[in-house]
């Protein structure tokens, strides 16, 4: 019986055909793989295509090459003094702009050598670097060596900030190609040598070489060179001005990596010599007192400026500097010291603030409020003079009360019958009690701040003696209005403030002070206070030439004041502790009249000597009898209409008598009824005024009829 299961032959005797085998099939590893390269191939395609989106659309956004030029991380703002030289850069200083051409190729080969060798080959991105980064971090387990190129940094320079997110490397990379679709190899490398922070606050070659070696960046030598490129990797730990060691070490490895890439050759390297002379860091100390008062204002000079610009000030380097050594020099162990110097125009000359700007910044010439003790007798006298006492006229030192109050003098004597110019000139107290007592108090407190004191005033009678608090710089301002004859005086500080092309922004105008007294007025106080400097307590601010001024001492020597000008130039010196607490032995006679004379011999020195005018020239209206003078001024009266124009009461245009209209005084009826004093106070919010005082009668020693001479006057009981 034949089998089933063999296979039949044909009748040729050929073997039948055979079932076709069923297909092999792949492993599941093998299947993934092969959807991993797919999938990867088409991600790769889409991230090229959307990164390549990314990039056009970035580089179509890019601002222009001018504008990334005029670009920049904050404002700098560089403060020039009176001659031109600079004071103090603060904030970012980009220096001057190089073109490509105009940067030393040593300083370009230095930069590439060392940042970026490759620069010329990339698009913006390096992938060698990249893969070099990489293996490291795989060997080392950490980030060591970085891959960003120039573009790159360019990018986060202008762009971004210096944060390490995996987001913030992504945007830099796009930029970075963007900024190589747009822009040439060179235009990136003259932004980049232009923009990139080199320590300091220095942004860019030029301003990077004017700080650390004093001369313009077009002018850079190759180990300035090598110091310049060695400072990209750490500003701050390589910069010159905190370890100069440490940069020139730094330039060493520059230098060879230099050679290293063929930008110079082996013997350049070694034979370069690091011993570079680095320019010396001006002194900011006292001179900050002043930028820290001055550069505020340019918020209301140029509120919407925040291009890079230089602020010219009045402040005289040689004068700021005199100063300083004045305060220092003279200030008592333990006291703090300040000083505030005006032209005859206003404008600062010197400013110090404390003894040491580093140790305290807060500045007492400007935001201190003290006591004057009595530099403040300037306004008692002013307002007695401006009543129409004379500097000759008589009067008694002796013990006065007021309403329970008895001053006292320094020396605790009295003189007896002297006469104003010499109360003043020894400050006598009780002369001034009695002088504020028979003009008002009021009439004191109005002359100070007509004056320029900006600081509440009481109206007590001891304010007479200086115990309102001040600013020095508004008392240095009341001062200056007297040496210009009664003139107004603004104190400014800065002249004009420009671009650093040299485009002027701003420019002080000329302004023009007003009349706060007659011109009589100030010159008898200018006789008075000269008295002060010749004869009085101000004797030791004599500098050789005419000086008029004033000292002050509060009680238990808290503080010290020297008031005084000559040659047109204003300075005011106190002295005193923060705390308050008493000085032992400071008085203004003593250090900081001396600080003021020291001072006042450098500031002077150019000018001519001037003698003061101490001519009194007074009015007609003034020369009638006492109690007409003591009316005041008739042409300084006006008149309104009912609309409130005023009218010359000396005009007569027939409408009625001095130019009035007729319905103003004849309407059938009495004149209208004046708005009383009451009325008139409580609409201008004023105080109501002081009942008026009589004008003191001189008084004289018992037995004498008249004063006695000055040989005569004993100068006990000196106070100040």
């Amino acid at each position: 019986m034949a089998r089933a299961d063999i296979p039949r032959r044909s009748s040729s005797g050929a073997p039948p055909p055979q079932a076709p085998k069923p297909p092999k099939q792949r492993s599941f590893l093998g299947r993934w793989v092969r959807r991993l390269l797919v999938w990867g191939v088409a991600l790769a395609l889409l991230g090229a295509i959307v990164l390549a989106a990314a990039v056009g659309i970035t580089a179509r956004s890019l601002p222009s090459y001018e504008e990334l030029k005029t670009s920049q991380n904050g404002q700098m703002i560089v403060v020039r003094a009176r001659d031109g030289s600079e004071l103090v850069s603060l904030g970012p200083s980009y220096g001057k702009w190089l073109p490509y051409d105009q940067i030393p190729q040593v300083m370009k080969d230095a930069m590439v050598s060392v940042e970026d060798r490759r620069f010329r080959s990339h698009i913006g991105i390096d992938p060698i670097g990249l893969l070099r980064a990489f293996k490291v971090r795989t060997e080392k387990g950490v980030w060591r060596q970085g891959a960003s190129t120039i573009t790159q940094q360019l990018a986060r320079t202008v762009f971004l900030n210096n944060s390490r997110t995996f987001d913030r490397k992504i945007r830099e990379a796009v930029l970075a190609l963007a900024l190589e679709w747009n822009f040439s190899k060179d235009q990136i490398l003259e932004l980049y040598l232009n923009k990139v922070y080199f320590g300091g606050g220095a942004y860019g070659v030029d301003s990077a070489s004017r700080k650390f070696f004093g001369h313009p960046g077009s002018e850079i030598t190759l180990p300035e060179a090598a110091i310049i490129a060695g400072l990209v990797k750490a500003p701050s730990h390589y910069s010159p001005t905190a370890d100069a060691k440490a940069a020139v070490d730094r330039a060493r490895v520059v230098l060879g990596v230099m050679a290293d890439a063929g930008a110079i050759t082996k013997e350049q390297a070694d034979s370069t010599d690091l011993d570079v002379k680095f320019a010396a860091e001006g002194s900011q100390n006292s001179v900050r007192y002043f930028t820290d008062w001055a550069l505020p204002q340019l918020d209301l000079l140029l509120p919407e400026n925040q291009e890079p610009i230089e602020v010219w000030t009045t402040l005289d380097p040689k004068l700021q500097k005199a100063a300083t050594a004045a305060v220092v020099g003279n200030a008592p162990k333990g006291a703090q010291g300040a000083l505030v110097s005006l032209d005859r125009d206003g404008a600062v000359l010197g400013m110090v603030g404390g003894t040491d700007y580093v140790t305290s910044n807060y500045n007492r010439a400007v935001n201190a409020v003290r006591q004057p003790g009595s530099a403040w007798k300037l306004f008692v006298y002013l307002a007695a003079l401006e009543a129409g006492y004379k500097p000759d006229d008589p009067v008694v030192d002796e013990p006065v009360n007021i309403n329970g109050w008895s001053p006292h003098n320094s020396g605790g004597g009295y003189a007896g019958q002297i006469d104003i110019r010499t109360a003043f000139a020894y400050s006598k107290n009780t002369v001034a009690a009695s002088l504020g007592n028979a003009i008002g108090f009021g009439s004191v407190a109005s002359m100070a701040r007509r004056f320029g004191i900006s600081t509440p005033i009481n109206t007590m009678p001891s304010m007479v003696l200086g115990t309102s608090e001040v600013r020095l710089i508004d008392m240095a301002r009341a001062f200056a209005a007297v040496s210009a004859k009664g003139v107004s005086v603004e104190p400014y500080g800065i002249t004009k403030v420009t671009t650093v092309d040299g485009k002027v922004l701003y420019s002080h105008p000329v302004q023009q002070g007003q009349v706060l007294v007659p011109p009589y007025v100030a010159a008898g106080i200018t006789d008075l206070l000269q008295t002060a400097v010749n004869i009085g307590t101000g004797r030791a601010a004599q500098i050789g030439r005419p000086v008029a001024g004033k000292t002050g001492t509060t009680s238990s020597n808290k503080d010290g004041w020297f008031m005084g000008f000559s040659s047109g130039i204003t300075t005011g010196v106190w002295m005193g502790r923060d705390d308050a607490k008493p000085v032992p032995g400071l008085q203004g006679g003593h250090a900081p009249a001396r600080a003021f004379a020291a001072y006042m011999k450098v500031a002077v020195a150019g000018r001519p000597v001037e003698q003061f005018d101490t001519q009194l020239k007074l009015p007609d209206w003034q020369l009638e009898p006492d109690d007409e003078a003591l009316s005041g001024d008739p042409n300084g009266y006006y008149y309104s209409d009912d609309q409130g124009n005023l009218i010359d009461p000396r005009k007569d245009d027939g409408s009625g008598p001095g130019g009035i209209p007729p319905d103003m005084y004849d309407n059938g009826g009495p004149p209208p009824a004046a708005a009383n004093d009451d009325f008139l106070n409580q609409a201008t919010g004023r105080s109501p005024p002081e009942p008026p005082r009589a004008r003191p009668t001189p008084r004289f020693a018992p037995g004498e009829t008249g004063p006695r001479p000055r040989a005569q006057l004993q100068p006990y009981g000196v106070g100040e």
